[in-house]
């Protein structure tokens, strides 16, 4: 492993590799990959949360930056596979792993909040303070590698992936609200 340094070896051994085995070593371009577990601080996470929220009356409005940024977003369960089938393959290679689909923040609103019965134009506040100085306006992969090599494709559709989540934070919210109604939790209280 440390290749042509005398021993004995240690952490500050120079690393100069000289031997052809074990190193196998992927690189996947992962495009935005999210799921019930996303943390609450990105945006898909941010409105599903908030979806639930104002579905059980915790809260009214969720104040967001720019709506027209577009995403390729996919399910992170597909993406795992993704990462899987590229260990498993004779050689290392690099992928791109993405849905193709670009949507704007606008469609995952309409999607999440549509599915949960509700307008989003009745709840969403548009900030500045949210834009980000160095936004990149869409984003959108090329997994045509991965689909060929791998036969890898996403099996969960946008629609599918907002409507997983919104299932989700619509339940974290009925939990909250029973703490709530119960005086456990200050109603007011942002999760």
């Amino acid at each position: 492993m440390f290749g042509s340094t005398p021993p004995p070896q240690s952490e500050d051994t120079p690393f100069h590799p000289r031997s052809p085995y074990g190193l196998f070593a992927c690189n996947g371009v992962l495009f935005n990959h999210e799921s019930p577990r996303r943390g609450e601080n990105f945006v898909t996470r941010k409105i599903t949360r908030a979806v639930g929220r104002i579905k059980v009356g915790l809260q009214t409005k969720v104040f967001l930056g720019n709506l027209t940024a577009a995403r390729d977003w996919g399910f992170a369960g597909d993406y795992v596979e993704a990462m899987w089938l590229m260990l498993q393959q004779d050689q290392p290679g690099d992928y791109v792993v993405a849905t193709e689909e670009s949507h704007t923040v606008e469609e995952f609103l309409q999607a999440a909040f549509g599915y949960a019965g509700l307008d989003w134009k009745d709840h969403v506040v548009v900030d500045k303070k949210y834009f980000r100085p160095a936004e990149v306006d869409s984003l959108k992969g090329d997994s045509s590698k991965a689909r060929r090599e791998l036969k890898w494709k996403p099996k969960v559709s946008f629609q599918q992936l907002v409507e997983m989540m919104v299932d989700n934070d619509i339940e974290l919210a009925n939990k909250e609200k029973v703490l709530v109604d119960a005086g456990y939790r200050d109603p007011k209280q942002q999760p």
